[in-house]
């Protein structure tokens, strides 16, 4: 078959890129080349097929496949969760009628929350992905250690490492600033006429983490990415408390930029944060 997704050799340990033709084994989820017809006597390092996934060297002759894992996934199990829980009790409470009511009535704004987020997370994934290269890798919807929260994207580069908080709100995102020389500082995050100064809280505690994990010289950037938001045709990004404000098309050239870490150094980086950030 045509692989759909990288991975390597279970028996020469050679890399096999997507679209190669090999020889899948669905038994073991591994791969090995047309070419292998007979196994060798000693035991091969077995490499899982994982989907979506980048082939990582870890050492000569070890290779491990890290998981990037999907862009919005726990969001849109928490929706489907919700959606089925609901029909199950209007359609167990009212047996012939159940399927009209859920027909002519909507889901509650807790529910749909979730589907839109998850959109977001999806949209700004897809986007993510055409960028993914040897010194910009990926790792999506990552569970923190000990919490119930989640990073949605995290982006490793070779200016640094990424904390991407995605976001489908309505409305013009603006900063405004109260206080000043007699009083206090203080900066609240607009949206439209919504105060969403908690969604900077929530990405400072993720930036946090992340760089609880690495070394001191890795720069850990926040960034809030509105992927269908009010934007002005000039201008419009922000910094406030350090995090970044922006959309798609501002974010993509930052995450493209020139930096001090190699290709190496950045799936070094990559291996470390999805060892200690599973897929949510």
């Amino acid at each position: 078959m045509r692989l759909r997704y990288a991975g390597a050799c279970r028996v020469c340990g050679v890399e096999l890129p997507a679209k190669v033709e090999a020889v899948y084994e669905r038994t073991t989820k591994t791969v090995r080349c047309v070419s292998h017809d007979v196994y060798p006597a000693v035991e091969p390092a077995v490499v899982e097929v994982v989907e979506p996934a980048v082939v990582e060297v870890v050492a000569p002759g070890v290779v491990e496949v890290v998981e990037s894992g999907t862009a919005g996934a726990s969001a849109r199990r928490e929706f489907e969760r919700r959606k089925a829980k609901r029909e199950e009790r209007i359609r167990t409470k009212h047996p012939k009628l159940g399927g009209l009511m859920l027909a002519v009535s909507e889901e509650q704004q807790s529910t749909t929350a979730w589907d839109i987020g998850a959109l977001g997370e999806e949209k700004l994934g897809k986007g993510l992905n055409r960028l993914a290269s040897d010194r910009l890798r990926l790792l999506h919807d990552r569970r923190i250690p000990r919490s119930t929260a989640n990073i949605d994207h995290l982006a490793v580069t070779a200016s640094g490492v990424y904390v991407i908080d995605a976001k489908k709100y309505r409305g013009r995102p603006h900063l405004k600033i109260e206080g000043g020389l007699f009083r206090p500082r203080v900066e609240r995050l607009i949206v439209g006429s919504r105060d969403c100064t908690k969604l900077v809280d929530g990405v400072l505690k993720q930036v946090d983490v992340v760089r609880g994990l690495l070394d001191d010289d890795v720069p850990v950037h926040g960034v809030l990415c509105f992927v269908e938001a009010d934007w002005p045709l000039i201008g419009g990004t922000f910094t406030t408390r350090g995090v970044q404000t922006l959309w798609p098309k501002k974010l993509y050239p930052k995450l493209q930029a020139e930096g001090p870490f190699t290709a190496d150094a950045v799936a070094e980086i990559h291996l470390r944060l999805a060892h200690a950030l599973r897929p949510a």
